[in-house]
């Protein structure tokens, strides 16, 4: 029945996902890669499939074998409505993935500005620093192009109350990545902000 689930899953099929859990299918049951099948259900943004599992009681906090849970992956990838489901049903804030961060960081990363809204009013930790030394905002800042997308999200992190002097692991600040890439607009919103 794993199997079934989790192909029901990646199908979208919540008729079938709510069959097989009222026939005894474990509902957070595990593929080879650790996925259960709400993982399998974000990883397609397969939204009904994810509501059936999660209103059925499936765990938004299940890591697979890389650390990914449903919850994680939904804020990595900008699910918004997937990551809402996960947050209304117990979604851990504090959770990291693989590389230490929370969800918020690799949204503010991936330009998903919406998501690092509904993370940030959700209360996640907007100063979570992951292994690499990096918060949000330095990841919106080093691993992003400057554009709209990442202004909105550096005004939104700043807005929230990140802290726009905390430096990554060599000492370099925001606004020091922002000059040194050329991002003008985030710069000057760092600055008004009261960074050095």
């Amino acid at each position: 029945m794993t199997v079934q689930l989790h192909k029901a899953a990646a199908t979208d099929d919540a008729a079938a996902i709510k069959a097989l859990i009222a026939g005894g299918a474990e509902i957070d049951a595990r593929d080879a890669s650790g996925a259960t099948a709400l993982l399998v259900a974000t990883h397609g943004n397969r939204v009904n499939a994810a509501q059936a599992l999660i209103e059925s009681g499936a765990n938004v906090n299940a890591k697979d074998n890389i650390e990914d849970s449903p919850y994680l992956y939904a804020g990595a990838r900008g699910h918004l409505e997937i990551l809402k489901l996960t947050l209304s049903h117990g979604a851990d804030l504090k959770s990291i993935n693989r590389y230490g961060g929370t969800a918020l960081i690799p949204a503010a990363e991936r330009g998903h500005v919406e998501t690092v809204d509904t993370l940030i009013k959700a209360g996640i930790d907007v100063d979570h620093v992951n292994r690499l030394g990096w918060t949000a905002l330095l990841e919106a800042i080093i691993l992003a192009d400057g554009g709209p997308r990442h202004q909105a999200i550096v005004d939104l992190l700043i807005k929230a109350g990140a802290n726009v002097n905390l430096a990554d692991n060599d000492g370099v600040t925001p606004l020091r990545h922002a000059r040194g890439r050329g991002y003008g607009e985030i710069a000057a919103l760092l600055e008004k902000a009261g960074a050095k």
